[in-house]
């Protein structure tokens, strides 16, 4: 895709070009519908439930409303996927936390 001035960046060019999270919040409120957003917010937590938690499936799916598929789904690219993004995530979260105490 090219603008006008006939260069664009990726989306994850622009993510990227983010510095806070309050900066990260506003260009997903433009970016996405509130249905986009609280979907992928619903998969952050799972991602981290099940990284953090020895919930099951079934029980994670009672507590935030998210599907058993999407849970699996979640799953899968949390431990088979190659891409790793929610590891690079959750562990760099781990790492502060650990330089914090």
């Amino acid at each position: 895709m090219t603008n006008v001035l006939g260069k664009s960046i990726g989306l994850n060019e622009a993510l990227a070009k983010l510095e806070t999270a309050e900066e990260m919040r506003r260009f997903l409120v433009d970016l996405c519908t509130p249905a986009e957003v609280r979907a992928l917010t619903e998969r952050w937590l799972v991602a981290q439930l099940l990284d953090g938690t020895d919930l099951s499936y079934r029980d994670i799916s009672a507590q935030t409303g998210v599907s058993t598929t999407t849970i699996g789904r979640v799953a899968r690219f949390l431990k088979d996927e190659p891409h790793q993004g929610y590891r690079i995530v959750l562990d760099r979260i781990g790492q502060a936390n650990t330089r914090k105490h």
